[in-house]
């Protein structure tokens, strides 16, 4: 008998879901089941990062981290270490796939149907594995699980209680996977080098323009700002390539801009190679906060 019976994808801030596994149980208790899921998902914004429910005779088990969150519906034979290792592989599978900036868009329910292909496939590999593996495997989590006990959530009806088991949310952090890129390449500190050293050029031509301006006039603000900008876009490029950001797409775009609108504003102070290589190092930067993506998760877990 299969352990974990359905799972869906939803976005946190208001729980639309995102994708969900198909499921052939028309039973009652299990319908009333999934009702009582999708109302826990409005409310997972309250909720820490990991926790469970109980409904009639299954469990519903959920996972939260970022605007993403995995839940799932198991039997009550299904440990819990199971139910989480389970939620967090569909959570690396599914931030693997999907740009943040994809899912904050994302306007209708089920817009990423197709990941349904790999809900399935993860579900039949964990319901089929061996009493051996699933020994050997669910070790380091059982040990999370002893260390910091996910919460236990109160379903009343089809409404999700306000609060926790004895009223409120416990104030621990959540559990949550640990985002970790992946390792910064010669390229990209390359371009990490001549980004700050585009960003001191502007910080110093501004200064020393803003130092012999006595009484500034309104072009030379403009001047001013047109250095300052940058160099500040600069440096936020540095640490977009080093740290994962969510909606980073739209961050890397505003500072692409903000780089290239502020040199073509100082044309007039700047020869066109000067301005060529500013745009080109913001471009080159841009580039590798791109493609330098979240670290493939580690099978810890050995499933």
């Amino acid at each position: 008998m299969s352990m974990i019976l359905f799972a869906s994808i939803v976005r946190v801030r208001d729980g639309l879901p995102l994708s969900a596994s198909t499921d052939f149980y028309h039973a009652q208790e299990f319908l009333e089941c999934r009702r009582q899921l999708k109302a826990l998902a409005q409310r997972l914004a309250q909720h820490p990062g990991r926790g469970s429910a109980e409904s009639c005779d299954f469990r519903i088990y959920f996972l939260s981290s970022g605007d993403v969150a995995c839940m799932a519906i198991c039997s009550r034979q299904c440990p819990a270490a199971m139910a989480f290792c389970f939620l967090e592989a569909l959570w690396w599978d599914f931030i693997a796939s999907y740009d943040t900036t994809c899912i904050g868009l994302a306007s209708r329910p089920y817009a990423f149907l197709e990941f349904d292909s790999v809900i399935q496939k993860t579900k039949w590999h964990f319901n089929h594995m061996s009493s051996s593996q699933m020994k050997s495997g669910l070790e380091k989590i059982q040990e999370e699980l002893k260390c910091q006990p996910p919460a236990v959530v109160s379903l009343e009806g089809t409404d999700v209680a306000n609060g926790l088991l004895n009223g409120h949310a416990p104030a621990h952090s959540e559990p949550a996977p640990n985002l970790r890129m992946k390792p910064v390449t010669a390229l990209g500190v390359l371009s990490l080098v001549l980004n700050i050293m585009c960003a001191a050029l502007n910080l110093i031509r501004g200064v020393h323009l803003a130092e012999h301006s006595l009484q500034v006039a309104q072009e030379e603000v403009g001047n001013i700002l047109a250095f300052f900008i940058p160099s500040v876009a600069c440096i936020a490029q540095c640490y977009l390539y080093l740290f994962y950001s969510p909606t980073r797409t739209l961050k890397v775009l505003l500072m692409l801009a903000s780089i290239c609108l502020g040199n073509a504003y100082l044309h007039g102070l700047r020869n066109t190679w000067q301005i060529l290589f500013h745009v080109g190092v913001a471009f080159l930067s841009s580039y590798q906060i791109l493609t330098r993506q979240l670290q493939e998760r580690q099978s810890d877990y050995g499933v």
